[in-house]
């Protein structure tokens, strides 16, 4: 292979007070923090209030945590042994999918409730989101988090490190980890960065901020999609559901089927925005 890339280090930083902390708990935390500063700043100069930003951000946050646990257990209820087994999220198993969806449908609750304005507000918030869901898959790479299918591509990555999940992982799957498999993380990484530049182009040349809520819409769609694909170079969501389908593909066209109706009616039905703040239309990289 042209490029192996051997990844031997230990997925554990150091331990603080009996507090593990991980390279996947890091690059989590690290994704959170950009995620919600980008979000926030764009918030402001979509002419949103920052510190109702803010606080919508701080709802999302605990509804994300809620989100990735509850799909991640369901997900894998068979594997487990104990009730109290579905709260062990200190010892690992989050889902994207159910982050995403939980961070978002707190927010939206408490927008209900309180008749908040929230289609402008989750158009920066997507940014903010697939940002942070990008830095967050650089965890995984390090730790080798998802099992991956074996590859003959010009390149792959291999895990050493005795207390790496990727290690284990491609023992149980494949049956040695002296293995080169797909750096499905990394296909991710590069899949969210891409759809942040895809909202940026949205967002400032396409003019879709005529549309509040729009924005939000693309994300949604665009990481369905993404995911679909993604899901055949893991092995570690094996399990079949209806049409042979795992769990993440069925939220994905779930997602879809929620929300591209709601996307056209958006943009048939729903007024122009036809003023901006000034500040909107300053250049990008003045963020």
């Amino acid at each position: 292979m042209l490029l192996l890339i051997d990844i031997p280090w230990n997925p554990n930083i150091f331990s603080v007070f009996g507090l593990l902390i991980t390279w996947h708990g890091f690059f989590t935390a690290v994704g959170l923090l950009c995620g919600v500063w980008l979000g926030v700043r764009l918030a402001d100069r979509f002419g949103y209030d920052p510190d109702q930003a803010y606080n919508l951000a701080l709802i999302g946050i605990p509804g994300g945590v809620i989100g990735a646990r509850a799909l991640y257990v369901v997900e894998n209820i068979s594997r487990m042994d104990s009730i109290w087994e579905w709260f062990a999220i200190t010892e690992g198993g989050i889902s994207v999918w159910g982050a995403v969806l939980g961070g978002v449908l707190f927010p939206i609750t408490y927008g209900l409730v309180r008749k908040i304005a929230l289609r402008v507000v989750l158009d920066a918030a997507a940014f903010g989101m697939i940002l942070g869901m990008a830095i967050g898959r650089l965890g995984d790479l390090v730790n080798g988090e998802h099992c991956a299918k074996l590859t003959n591509l010009p390149w792959g990555v291999m895990y050493s490190n005795p207390g790496s999940p990727g290690l284990r992982c491609a023992i149980i799957h494949h049956g040695t980890f002296d293995v080169a498999v797909h750096p499905a993380t990394t296909y991710e990484i590069f899949g969210n960065l891409l759809i942040l530049a895809f909202l940026f182009l949205a967002v400032w040349q396409l003019k879709f901020w005529r549309w509040p809520g729009v924005t939000f819409l693309l994300y949604l769609d665009s990481y369905a999609l993404l995911r679909f694909g993604l899901t055949y170079f893991r092995v570690d969501s094996s399990e079949t559901f209806l049409f042979d389908l795992r769990v993440p593909q069925l939220v994905s066209i779930l997602v879809l089927a929620i929300s591209l109706p709601i996307l056209v009616y958006f943009i048939k039905f729903q007024p122009l925005v036809v003023n901006r703040p000034e500040r909107f239309f300053a250049k990008v990289n003045r963020l």
